[in-house]
């Protein structure tokens, strides 16, 4: 095997690799509706994807074994995402092939951008392709949701009002927007922020439905997440991004944080908010996508 450079310029000793987007994900808006009896949090969110991604290295084998050819620090290869989901889908389908996979970090982890939901969806859509296993959408995203709640919006491929856990998805549009994305230097555990006993569980549920039969469209501001005072309250760092972003216009946490987020309505605005942030603060600029870049390999919706 010779060496192979990923679109981040990761080198793997990976044979090759055919390189696929996993795009990053922002919770437009992130209502907590109550508790299940098993503990899941019963959500109502909008999930909407932006062009900032990982890349997911995939290269198929004979041999049947599922192998990460990249070290991930701080992610055993067994609680890899991207492991498990190539592992659960060769055992959905019976699948005797193996496939290689590398990981091209740019996604935060733990920032509420959903990188790692979104690596296992890339394997799942794309093995199901390279491996020919044939599998529907919606299939996949049932694999997905045995691996984690965000992984299905991931499959189901466009912006979306989801419900229940994250995996009850409608299609919805959003205005056109440039993100400013800001990551704040902390670590939020999610599991911590759901089990908060200050967390309010009780946000009456809310209806999303066009006028006249259209499509509903979320407007260009992101609305309220509940899980952001119970972030903003434990971790100083991103309580102070969100409030220098709020300076500038509507901004919200995305997911269970730590990264936050405005919305503009041009990438000039967005990036000339951008270049005014305070130096220590760190974070991108990104376009919000209507559909996940591999959603042609599907049939059209």
């Amino acid at each position: 095997m010779s060496p192979a450079t990923g679109p981040g310029g990761a080198t793997v000793d990976s044979g090759s690799l055919q390189w696929f987007p996993a795009p990053a994900k922002l919770n437009l808006v992130l209502h907590v509706t109550g508790r299940r009896p098993d503990g899941y949090h019963l959500l109502e969110t909008v999930f909407r994807f932006i062009d900032h991604s990982d890349a997911v290295g995939l290269a198929p084998t004979t041999d049947g074994r599922i192998v990460r050819v990249v070290d991930l620090p701080g992610v055993p290869e067994d609680h890899d995402l991207s492991v498990r989901a190539a592992r659960a889908l060769q055992q959905a389908t019976g699948c005797r092939l193996g496939a290689r996979i590398a990981l091209d970090k740019r996604i935060p982890q733990g920032g509420g951008l959903g990188g790692g939901s979104s690596d296992a969806a890339t394997v799942l859509i794309a093995l199901n392709h390279l491996w020919g296993t044939g599998l529907s959408r919606e299939r996949l995203q049932a694999i997905g949701l045995a691996l984690g709640a965000d992984v299905p919006v991931f499959v189901f491929g466009q912006t979306a009002f989801a419900r229940g856990i994250g995996e009850v998805l409608q299609p919805i549009d959003a205005e056109p927007a440039w993100y400013v994305v800001l990551v704040p230097p902390v670590a939020v555990a999610t599991r911590e922020v759901f089990n908060a006993p200050e967390l309010t569980r009780n946000a009456p549920p809310v209806t999303i439905s066009g006028s006249s039969g259209a499509r509903f469209r979320f407007p260009l501001a992101p609305g309220r997440n509940d899980l952001e005072p119970v972030v903003t309250r434990r971790f100083a760092a991103v309580a102070s991004h969100l409030a220098w972003l709020r300076q500038q216009g509507p901004a919200a946490m995305s997911g269970s944080g730590a990264c936050v987020f405005a919305a503009f309505a041009s990438e000039a605005e967005a990036r000339e908010v951008f270049a005014r942030r305070p130096p220590p603060m760190q974070g991108f600029v990104a376009a919000g996508l209507d559909r996940h870049p591999l959603d042609g390999i599907f049939p059209a919706a």
